[in-house]
């Protein structure tokens, strides 16, 4: 199968509201570029330096989506151009993409990661931190980020049940908090689900997909 062919296949499976990015971490740039003549313009990548490099290399129409654990110390590196952060887990991860953003006279829009699943080696905040920081002093003062959403990883397991209560917990959390509407929180997008359980993921109500092996194949 191309790659033409899969994102074909995958973009008729899913609904209008939903987002597709192409998880594209690993592969060379004559992958992306497949994907970008059939019409993708959403890339996600893990690390920040492939993203820098496959950026630099590639058309600049296309959004860039930082899907992986971000350092802080990187952030400058995407601070430029990246659209969308999918796993900001902390308040000081949150200042330091303020405070580059502001350098680059940007708002860069980003994700919170929500802790849902049942492993100890996912990032994450829990529900308590997540309110903690909406509503802390020092977030209502950050200027130069967007909160969109959430973003959660289900635990890695066979399990359609338990897949499916972590993604209908991410969904009740999000429920809860996206009425609030400030200046730098406009919360539409809960990204959620891959290439095994976006489907499932869709029905508990995800509005962004992360989906690579079954676009460019397995690793």
């Amino acid at each position: 199968m191309s790659i033409q062919s899969n994102l074909n296949t995958i973009k008729a499976t899913l609904p209008e509201h939903v987002t597709l990015v192409a998880v594209s971490k690993t592969k060379p740039v004559s992958d992306l570029m497949q994907a970008y003549e059939s019409g993708q313009r959403i890339f996600g990548e893990n690390k920040i330096q492939e993203m820098v490099d496959k950026y630099e290399e590639m058309p600049k129409d296309i959004q860039w989506h930082m899907i992986g654990h971000v350092q802080s110390n990187k952030v400058k590196f995407m601070a430029p151009f990246v659209s969308l952060i999918h796993g900001v887990d902390s308040l000081k991860l949150l200042q330091e993409i303020n405070k580059q953003a502001l350098k680059n006279n940007r708002i860069i829009d980003c994700l919170l990661q929500i802790y849902i699943a049942e492993e100890e080696s996912k990032f994450g905040l829990d529900e308590n931190e997540l309110n903690e920081l909406l509503f802390s002093p020092e977030f209502k003062e950050m200027k130069n980020i967007r909160i969109l959403g959430l973003m959660g990883m289900a635990t890695f397991t066979e399990d359609k049940n338990q897949i499916k209560k972590e993604f209908t917990h991410l969904k009740s959390i999000f429920d809860s908090i996206k009425k609030i509407k400030t200046e730098n929180c406009n919360l539409n997008t809960i990204s959620m689900g891959m290439s095994g359980d976006y489907q499932l993921a869709i029905e508990c109500g995800s509005t962004m997909v992360r989906i690579g092996s079954s676009i460019f194949g397995g690793r």
